[in-house]
């Protein structure tokens, strides 16, 4: 039987609490052996208050999950690439393209495998409308990603900081099931922004873009109160399909398709541990590279400033 991977979750927040601890604990895959972060800590694991510390002074590890927001990231996987450790990036992987690029080139030149993740790629309504839209001929698509940033991200200033994303960070979800479902790759066209008047980052998005010279929509808002939506339509010549909840649910041509349960975070860590024992590595940067595309070509409108 082959001994489980020796784990570390660097940055505890709430995501870690409520995916990736679970995660790691349904997986026979890996072992969670310690954490680093400089203010929280996980009941019965050992705890580091920087991933220097961890590498120096605690258990030894094989892999690290690097979960802090994405401003921190970059430093951390260079820390974890130069000891040889195999890291898996929260998304999105850095804040910059260029970290981005400098992490997926560090990886033809070490063995440690590094997984650059988007977990929306995981949702069981992604691969079957994927299938299903291979060979079709695209007419065109719209997304709605609309959701309470005061019930996803509560007190979480960094969102709006600088590197922040602002109405990306759940943004960059959509566009990355878009990415991996569409047949032909994405180029944006047009994109209005909102930016709060007190607040780096937006907090609502209008996108244009086109693939295979189709049109592409998208509508990104942080202020959806009430029921959420997270729902993407696409028309073909030979049929539609709608991708609700996140990738939850399925239905083509109107018709509910059967689905198994969401299992994005276990697939994530399941997906690690094959590209671990293959030696390789999966660094698609495709999504954050969409994203800059629309903070380089986005017109900027002031919004009324945000109040949590």
């Amino acid at each position: 039987m082959t001994a489980p991977i020796r784990i570390a979750l660097v940055g505890i927040g709430k995501i870690v609490r409520t995916q990736h601890v679970p995660a790691l604990a349904a997986s026979d895959a890996f072992e969670l052996v310690a954490t680093a972060s400089p203010r929280s800590t996980l009941d019965g694991v050992p705890a580091f208050k920087s991933l220097e510390e961890l590498l120096e002074s605690g258990p030894e590890i094989d892999a690290v999950s690097l979960c802090q927001p994405p401003q921190a990231r970059f430093a951390d996987a260079l820390v974890a690439i130069e000891a040889g450790k195999h890291v898996m990036l929260e998304k999105p992987p850095t804040d910059t393209l260029s970290e981005a690029e400098e992490i997926a080139r560090l990886t033809a030149r070490s063995d440690a495998t590094v997984f650059a993740t988007w977990h929306s790629r995981f949702s069981p309504a992604v691969e079957p409308a994927r299938a299903w839209l291979a060979g079709k001929t695209l007419r065109r698509m719209r997304i709605e990603w609309k959701e309470d940033v005061r019930v996803w991200h509560p007190g979480q200033k960094w969102i709006w900081e600088a590197g922040g994303f602002g109405v990306f960070d759940p943004g960059i979800n959509a566009l990355s099931i878009a990415s991996a479902v569409l047949p032909d790759p994405l180029f944006l066209q047009q994109a209005r922004l909102a930016f709060p008047s007190n607040c780096q980052t937006p907090i609502a998005a209008d996108l244009a873009f086109t693939s295979g010279g189709k049109p592409v929509e998208a509508v990104f808002d942080f202020l959806q109160t009430g029921p959420q939506t997270w729902s993407i339509w696409i028309e073909t010549e030979e049929g539609g399909l709608e991708l609700s909840k996140g990738g939850a649910e399925l239905a083509i041509d109107g018709v509910d398709q059967p689905l198994p349960p969401e299992a994005e975070y276990p697939g994530l860590y399941a997906r690690f541990a094959e590209l671990i024992a293959s030696g390789t590595s999966d660094v698609d940067l495709t999504p954050l590279r969409l994203v800059g595309d629309a903070f380089l070509r986005g017109e900027r409108v002031e919004a009324p400033p945000f109040v949590e």
